[in-house]
This record gives structure tokens, C-alpha cells and sequence, in this order.
């Protein structure tokens, strides 16, 4: 059984490229374009871990983060965001505790072993 992945994002070729580059790892990708829809297909998903964009309407991508967390706790999450500011960076990574945190752009082999590692964690 491969892993599966929930990307959140607003932009749908997001969660296309996403999509393309981790089956192609085997590893399965749902996508969510929204927080909302996120919260919602998580308890009918079960993904392994999620990659949740930070600037989406509505809820944005820290509320997300904080209901996920909420609800399971141990399911790792890291930001998929154009937020590259080391402050942002440390924001979530340190202040707010983020699994990883990935600037986009990204490169195909860089998602791939992020994604990995954050696979990873949910084995621990």
C-alpha cells in the first residue's frame, strides 16, 4: 500500500504538479482547495501527512494547521508556500511548529525528499 499525501492549495496546478511529480514516486495525492475542504477529507482521506499552503480565502493556511492539530495531533504537516522570508521560515517552523516548511518554487527532487522525510516522521 503506498503513502498517501493530502496537498491544500487554492491553485489547482499546485496540486497538479504535486500530484505529478509524487505518483511518480508512488506515493498518492488527494488534493483540497481549501482549508475548509482540507478539514473535511481528512477523516474519509487518512492521509499520511499533508503539504498545506499558507495564503488561501477564507481560512488561511495557519488556521488549517491549528485545526489539524487539534484533531490529530500526530499527523505531520509541513507548509507548502511563496512565504520565503527567513522570518516566515522561522515563524512556522519554530514559533508555530510545522513538520518542514517548503518555499515555492521547488525543485522536483527537493518535494520529492521532503515529502519523504515528512512520510517519515509518521512512522515514528
Amino acid at each position: 500500500m503506498c503513502p498517501k499525501i493530502m496537498v491544500v492549495d487554492d491553485e489547482p496546478d499546485t496540486i497538479d504538479l504535486v500530484k505529478l511529480i509524487l505518483e511518480s514516486e508512488d506515493i498518492e495525492v488527494v488534493g483540497a482547495k481549501s482549508g475548509f475542504e482540507c478539514l473535511e477529507s481528512i477523516a474519509e482521506e487518512h492521509p499520511d501527512a499533508v503539504l498545506l499552503d499558507i495564503m488561501m480565502p477564507d481560512m488561511n493556511g495557519w488556521e488549517t494547521f491549528h485545526k489539524i492539530k487539534e484533531k490529530e495531533p500526530a499527523l505531520p504537516v509541513a507548509m507548502l508556500t511563496v512565504k520565503s522570508q527567513e522570518f516566515d521560515k522561522m515563524l512556522g517552523l519554530h514559533v508555530l511548529k510545522a513538520d518542514d516548511y517548503i518555499t515555492k518554487p521547488f525543485s522536483r527532487k527537493e518535494l520529492i525528499q521532503r515529502t519523504k522525510e515528512l512520510l517519515e516522521m509518521q512512522l515514528q
